[in-house]
C-alpha cells in the first residue's frame, strides 16, 4: 500500500492509498483543497474538521445534482438519427459508463475522507 502526503488549508496530511493511485489522490484533494478555499473565503477559518465536513458535504451535493441530470437523460426518449453504417456505440453506453464514473467517484472521496479522518 502506497502512502501520499496531501495539503488541505496548509495543513498535511499523510493518506494511504493503493500502489499507483498516489497522483490521482493528488489530483482529489488538489479539488478539494479549493472547495475548502472558497470557504475559507467565504466564511473565514471554521476549524479543519467543520471547513472537511462543509467541503465534503458540498461535493456530495454536486455529485447528487450530477447523478439527478444523469437519471433524467437516462429517462427521455432518445431520438435516434438514422443509423450510419459501421459500429457506434449507443448513447445509454456512455450515460451508464458516466454513471460508473460517478460512482467510483463517489467511493474514492468516501475512501479518502475516512483516510482524513483517521489521520
Amino acid at each position: 500500500m502506497a502512502r501520499v502526503s496531501i495539503t488541505i488549508n496548509n495543513q498535511k496530511y499523510d493518506i494511504a492509498c493503493a500502489d499507483g493511485e498516489e497522483q490521482h489522490i493528488l489530483e482529489l484533494s488538489s479539488v478539494l483543497d479549493s472547495k475548502v478555499a472558497e470557504l475559507v473565503s467565504a466564511i473565514g477559518q471554521a476549524g479543519e474538521a467543520r471547513l472537511l465536513a462543509m467541503a465534503g458535504l458540498l461535493m456530495a451535493d454536486e455529485m447528487a445534482d450530477i447523478k439527478d441530470e444523469v437519471a433524467k437523460l437516462e429517462a427521455a426518449p432518445v431520438s435516434t438519427p438514422t443509423p450510419e453504417p459501421g459500429p457506434q456505440t449507443s448513447p445509454s453506453m456512455d450515460e451508464d459508463r458516466l454513471a460508473k464514473v460517478l460512482d467510483a467517484m463517489a467511493a474514492r472521496i468516501e475512501t479518502i475522507a475516512q483516510g482524513l479522518e483517521s489521520a
